[in-house]
């Protein structure tokens, strides 16, 4: 018999973390809101081609893409911050 959703084992918190530095909104996908996952993905890539054709031609990679790269940054935490809650919860509602 399957354990519903709700009361399966979370995934580690740093494993989501490392989904989430790895693939841009793949750590939200992983903790259960593809949509917010979706979302942080998809502003990463059109910031990030947006201010490719902004920014000078001279620049660097991390410079031409860098306001997609911050919402990237922004989403990792984010990520790792509902794996912990998830976690957290899931431990006092299944003492050892």
């Amino acid at each position: 018999m399957n354990a519903s959703p709700a009361e399966r084992k979370p995934l580690n918190p740093y494993l989501v973390l490392a989904i989430a530095i790895v693939l841009p909104g793949m750590g939200h996908v992983a903790v259960g809101q593809p949509q917010r996952g979706f979302m942080f993905a998809m502003f990463t890539l059109l910031l990030s081609l947006l201010t490719w054709q902004i920014s000078a031609p001279e620049r660097s990679f991390i410079g031409r893409t860098a306001i997609g790269l911050f919402v990237w940054a922004l989403s990792i935490p984010d990520a790792y911050r509902i794996a912990r809650t998830q976690w957290e919860v899931w431990k006092r509602k299944h003492p050892s």
